[in-house]
């Protein structure tokens, strides 16, 4: 693996040589299952990010991470196998397909990528688009063994004492202004706000890694924080929070994951808020 993110013609030039996972996806709208049948990128699998990547909300928060097995076999029917590489999408500025990166990056999986600029930017290259409720004909079941612990995550009860510990939602909802999803507005005592908005180009790549590096050195997460396990992001239910996982790594800074988020942590009533 060379990173978290492959460009348009990379993709283009190794596509029979990976599986591409379509995780299109709308906070609150329906699922992508629509959008993939009226066109993917060839030999794409579609992934349904409330059915595949989460378990039923809960305690654990809005979208708590899956069950190992559950997520085994929702990997191995859309042909996910370990000895091949990953490539993931979707048309959220890579949320979603942030997600998947992050839970097969998470079960062991040593080779997987989010393609920069998502279905937008493969439709500007003039990609070539299938379309079809099914992936590649006569795939495969995959043989992808999910081990978890490949990723560092963070819970509830030790997230106060995380030194930097990232906000990636956006700036109203961290400072507690709006909050449009959960009952309670705030954020976690001590967090620093980092919008994923702010990982991207105007056309919704990811920004150079050096100017991603300037962006968390300025709230604290640098390498050396991550290296000594310092860093940890959450946002509102665990799944942007990969997105800013993704630009720290680009940046070189390693950071853990807390899997419940605001969701999660407003589910105890006892645990502070800050606004």
């Amino acid at each position: 693996m060379t990173g978290p993110l492959i460009s348009v013609a990379e993709l283009r030039a190794s596509l029979a040589d990976v599986a591409v996972l379509d995780v299109r996806y709308r906070m609150g709208g329906p699922p992508g299952a629509g959008e993939f049948a009226a066109g993917h990128v060839p030999g794409a699998s579609y992934v349904d990010l409330d059915a595949d990547l989460a378990a039923a909300p809960g305690p654990g928060g809005r979208h708590p991470l899956p069950r190992t097995g559950d997520f085994e076999r929702a990997m191995r029917r859309v042909g996910v196998s370990g000895s091949r590489p990953v490539v993931v999408y979707d048309d959220w500025s890579a949320h979603a397909a942030g997600r998947a990166w992050w839970l097969l990056r998470y079960h062991g999986h040593q080779d997987v990528r989010v393609l920069d600029g998502g279905w937008a930017a493969w439709q500007r290259a003039g990609g070539p688009v299938e379309a079809g409720e099914t992936g590649r004909p006569g795939s495969r079941e995959g043989d992808f063994v999910a081990t978890p612990g490949g990723m560092p995550v963070v819970e509830a009860e030790g997230v106060l004492d995380v030194p930097v510990l990232v906000d990636a939602r956006a700036g109203e909802r961290y400072r507690g202004e709006t909050e449009p999803v959960d009952p309670v507005a705030g954020h976690v005592p001590g967090a620093v706000n980092v919008p994923t908005a702010s990982n991207l180009r105007a056309d919704g790549t990811f920004r150079p890694a050096e100017e991603l590096r300037e962006t968390y050195a300025a709230v604290g997460a640098t390498a050396e924080a991550g290296q000594r396990g310092e860093v940890a992001a959450y946002c509102g239910s665990g799944v942007t929070a990969a997105h800013d996982i993704i630009a720290m790594e680009l940046a070189g800074v390693r950071a853990a994951l807390y899997p419940g988020s605001w969701s999660g942590w407003i589910a105890d009533p006892t645990r502070p808020v800050e606004r």
